[in-house]
């Protein structure tokens, strides 16, 4: 049997938790999957149940945090090489940035036989400075070099990743689309609606679009928010704006309320005929995603946004800019109304519509189920994953040898 050492970031609410969950899970039979991750941040809401949920309890390297601090990397970057010496594993993949870093330069330093790296996304513009930027690029570019294969989720972020921001060489890219267990949120979403909507005292005819994330600068409230306010005060009917998530961000944003002239209601001061709801993080997506009308996005950058994804596999419209990968989760003019990034005069128009007008909703959530089950299965995942591990094994010439 090949082991393999799976590492993640951090286990905060999000696609890459499913995503090492499902690889830990359901990988053939030939590979024995340790998953260990970093600590989540404080703002964000804890995403251990995932595993557990699934009969993993997963090593936590409490020194890997999301932050760059040059003590605790170094601490975790050992506790690291720690665990490959004494699991000796064939394989070590990691998942997203910082995981990504410690956990390449530990396998390379342990001369581990295969190194695979995924992207979940990526810190290459939108997040730094230009300087910053520039450094975190040529770093990457070290450790690609020096992987066996990179993973990306679509070829929109293969694209960018190869040919715009050159990380490496486009053959050097496999493609694997994340995979999800999608079943809950088509399942029993009546009374999860009502659940939902009873909790904030939503009348049926209220249309309630969301946006779920965390409140940080990259996701772009602000244009969400603005855009709201503008579609709103042209919408002839009852709407409600829900925010699910928390972070950095949380009281900027009130204050942007209060700026556009939009009350609002938090967990600490619910007021339920506010017109924005801020609900904090929300662990029961299904529950919330059944509850909604629209599924909103408006980010500056994106990896593949799994709340897009749960949209429509519950019947949701999605509302979205355009970025990373969104072009690759969705069917523009199909299952959603796209705009270019930060363009409010488009999103707020694609809002108002989608707000206004039933029949526009319904259409967009037809296919959507359909779509995102062909192509985002977690069955999926672990067989491409496999496949490709098994292919790297024989190149390496191990596969051979053990079997």
């Amino acid at each position: 049997m090949f082991r393999v050492l799976r590492l993640i970031n951090r286990f905060n609410l999000g696609g890459p938790t499913f995503n090492v969950t499902y690889l830990t899970k359901f990988l053939s039979p030939e590979f024995e999957t340790l998953l260990a991750g970093g600590q989540k941040d404080e703002s964000e809401a804890s995403s251990e149940h995932i595993p557990m949920e699934y009969g993993i309890k997963p090593l936590i390297i409490e020194k890997m945090k999301r932050s760059i601090n040059p003590a605790n990397d170094i601490a975790a970057y050992k506790k690291i090489k720690q665990i490959i010496q004494e699991y000796k594993p064939h394989i070590v993949h990691t998942h997203a940035s910082k995981a990504g870093f410690l956990g390449r330069m530990a396998a390379i330093s342990c001369k581990v036989p295969i190194v695979v790296h995924t992207f979940h996304g990526h810190v290459f513009h939108s997040y730094f400075d230009n300087v910053q930027t520039s450094v975190y690029k040529n770093i990457e570019r070290y450790l690609a070099a020096r992987s066996t294969a990179l993973i990306a989720l679509s070829e929109q972020q293969k694209h960018e990743l190869s040919q715009i921001h050159k990380i490496a060489p486009a053959e050097k890219f496999q493609i694997i689309p994340l995979g999800f267990d999608l079943e809950r949120f088509w399942t029993n979403t009546e009374v999860k609606r009502e659940t939902f909507r009873r909790r904030y005292n939503l009348s049926e005819d209220t249309v309630a679009v969301g946006i779920m994330g965390r409140l940080v600068p990259i996701k772009n409230h602000a244009l969400f928010l603005k855009a709201f306010k503008q579609a709103e005060e042209r919408l002839q009917k009852s709407s409600k704006a829900f925010i699910i998530g928390d972070g950095e961000l949380k009281e900027k944003l009130i204050n942007q309320c209060i700026e556009l002239g939009l009350s609002y209601s938090t967990l600490e001061k619910p007021d339920h005929t506010a017109k924005v709801i801020f609900t904090s993080w929300i662990k029961d997506t299904d529950t919330a995603m059944a509850g909604l009308d629209i599924v909103a996005l408006s980010s500056l950058n994106e990896g593949t946004p799994v709340s897009l994804i749960e949209a429509q596999a519950a019947g949701k419209p999605v509302i979205s800019t355009i970025a990373g990968g969104i072009e690759n989760v969705v069917i523009p003019g199909v299952t959603a109304l796209l705009s270019p990034a930060n363009d409010l005069a488009m999103f707020s128009d694609n809002l108002f519509k989608l707000l206004n007008d039933n029949e526009l909703r319904y259409n967009l959530s037809k296919e959507g189920r359909q779509f995102v089950s062909n192509n985002f299965s977690y069955i999926s995942l672990a067989d491409n994953m496999s496949n490709l591990y098994k292919k790297l094994l024989k190149e390496k010439g191990l596969w051979k040898n053990e079997n």
